[in-house]
């Protein structure tokens, strides 16, 4: 049977008020009454019952993070960032996957709601007006990773979407490509891909590049769309000297469509990525790509987190983390 607060009352020979105090760390109980009790929990294995103490206190020592797609190599390196921090502040994490799902999305903030839930960090595949107003209406401290919502109310932190894809077309056409395609994934949506299509236009604008609407293709985040998207272009005739892809995920399907056609990468088209996952550097060819700040992100939005939950200054609303592209054998 699990032992109890008030078996290590007993065995240290206190209150079970102080054993209280200690372990809510109040600053009334002598060093070594402290001694003794933390003693007495050690000796007895003891764990505190963590539902009676929210219930108490209102505050669970948990923060949930919603992640879009657990299948996506970019979200565990995150994660592993909030949790790490979550873990020097001891707090503990309840991970939700809401595949690609808004409505799971949704979902998720009540259920963690329903659990008391301290905070929530929260990755989303599209922050929409309804995930908006549910957001206000639970009230929980959150911080958005990865995008921010249109009217930037809730803090974040985030890459310069736009300006890291059109620093990437700048970098295609400095390798002598005029043709710059561009998959990604639907552009109805609020979210870091759209940004990065954005960004796609204004690195063609400002190198005098007229857009070509055939030389885009908006479908999902898989390397299975990034095959389909390729061919797409390519079936239409269109000459292609470049793919400027919205993730990492997508480009490996591009490159398998056109090794598929034939075509070679580099030495036919080049091919560039987003977020440098791990795979991208076991790929063949190996990716080039705008790496993001993967652990940073989770790691900063978490410090964020806990110092809106403990009612602590927040330096910045908005932290934007620096991104950077990393060559590989992808683009020639």
């Amino acid at each position: 049977m699990a032992a109890s607060i008030k078996d290590v009352a007993r065995e240290a020979g206190v209150s079970i008020a102080t054993v209280s105090r200690v372990l809510n760390d109040i600053d009334v109980v002598n060093e070594d009454t402290k001694k003794k009790v933390k003693d007495a929990i050690k000796k007895l294995s003891y764990r505190p019952n963590i539902v009676a103490r929210s219930l108490k206190t209102q505050k669970s020592s948990t923060i949930g993070i919603i992640i879009p797609d657990i299948s996506n190599q970019f979200y565990p390196e995150i994660v592993r960032g909030c949790e790490d921090v979550a873990n020097i502040y001891n707090y503990n994490i309840m991970l939700c996957n809401a595949d690609l799902d808004v409505d799971k999305e949704m979902e998720s903030l009540r259920i963690l709601k329903e659990k008391m839930i301290d905070g929530v960090i929260y990755m989303s595949n599209s922050i929409e007006a309804n995930v908006i107003s549910l957001i206000k209406e639970l009230e929980m401290p959150i911080v958005l990773v990865e995008t921010t919502d249109a009217d930037d109310l809730f803090p974040s932190v985030t890459i310069d979407n736009v300006m890291a894809g059109s620093d990437a077309v700048k970098y295609l056409m400095h390798k002598g490509n005029k043709n710059i395609a561009y998959v990604g994934t639907t552009i109805d949506k609020v979210n870091a891909l759209t940004r990065r299509y954005t960004g796609y236009k204004k690195g063609l604008e400002e190198m005098g590049i007229e857009l070509v609407k055939d030389l885009t293709y908006f479908g999902g985040v898989k390397a299975r769309d990034g095959y389909r998207g390729i061919n797409t272009i390519l079936d239409k005739g269109n000459k292609v000297d470049a793919v400027f892809c919205a993730s990492d995920e997508i480009a490996m399907g591009v490159i398998n469509a056109l090794r598929d056609r034939d075509i070679k990468v580099p030495g036919d088209i080049d091919v560039m990525g987003f977020d440098d996952i791990y795979s991208a550097s076991v790929f063949y060819p190996k990716l080039t790509t705008v790496a993001q700040p993967m652990y940073d992100m989770g790691s900063v939005s978490m410090r964020m987190l806990i110092k809106s939950i403990n009612n602590l200054v927040v330096d910045e609303k908005h932290f934007v983390l620096p991104y950077k592209i990393v060559e590989r054998d992808s683009c020639k």
